[in-house]
C-alpha cells in the first residue's frame, strides 16, 4: 500500500490561513482540515480539488501519492 502526503499545513503557512479560514472557504470543519493535515483522512476529490484551488497550485502539487 502506499501512502497520500499533503503539503495543506506548508499552504496554510504560506497565504497566512488558519485551519478555521481554510475550512470555511472550502465548506468543511476545522476538524476535517486538521485530520487531513495530519493524514488522518483522506479527502474526496472535490474536496482537494478545492484545497488546491484556494492555494492556486494544482492538485497533484498539493496531494503527492507515495506508492510502494
Amino acid at each position: 500500500m502506499g501512502e497520500l502526503k499533503n503539503r495543506v499545513r506548508e499552504l496554510r503557512a504560506r497565504d497566512r490561513l488558519s485551519q478555521g479560514q481554510l475550512a470555511e472557504v472550502i465548506g468543511v470543519s476545522r476538524q476535517t482540515i486538521a485530520m487531513i493535515e495530519k493524514g488522518d483522512y483522506s479527502p474526496s476529490v472535490v474536496i482537494a480539488l478545492k484545497i488546491a484551488d484556494v492555494f492556486k497550485e494544482q492538485v497533484e502539487s498539493v496531494f503527492i501519492w507515495q506508492g510502494y
